[in-house]
């Protein structure tokens, strides 16, 4: 038989569980963040690896930063004009996102977006993101961003 203490534990400690989970339910990051809630990607995003799940789930939630950050992969030969593009092809009037499945297969892409998110947990500005992207991954091609 377990005593009423026990059972009292044993509750505050399933409770104390539940409320530390709810951040990685809510599709907010557990840093802060602002993510895409997973189940809002489309089909082809959510079987993807977790690092490309949480790219894209960053990218649609921060366009601001996202269209600041250039990309150095050569897709500014499909019409990609920054980071962001590699991601979202379009959003609506209604907010409607079409996506874009270039970072799918693009690790270049991702790793840009998990170097943006890196620096933004760490309290770097825009601009100091923008220049350690600029500077650490121009060696790869030109930049999509004029």
């Amino acid at each position: 038989m377990i005593s009423k203490s026990h059972k009292w534990i044993f509750l505050s400690l399933i409770s104390i569980l539940f409320l530390a989970a709810l951040p990685a339910c809510s599709g907010q990051s557990t840093n802060d963040q602002s993510m895409m809630s997973l189940g809002q990607m489309p089909s082809e995003v959510r079987s993807a690896p977790a690092v490309v799940q949480q790219a894209y789930r960053f990218a649609a939630a921060n366009p601001d930063v996202m269209k600041q950050i250039p990309c150095y992969c050569g897709c500014g030969g499909v019409g990609h004009t920054s980071n962001y593009s590699c991601y979202i092809q379009s959003v609506d009037g209604n907010g409607t996102i079409t996506y874009d499945h270039h970072a799918l297969g693009c690790s270049l892409c991702v790793d840009i977006t998990q170097d943006v998110m890196r620096l933004q947990r760490e309290g770097k500005s825009t601009q100091e993101i923008r220049s350690f992207v600029d500077s650490s991954y121009s060696k790869y091609g030109p930049s999509n961003m004029k």
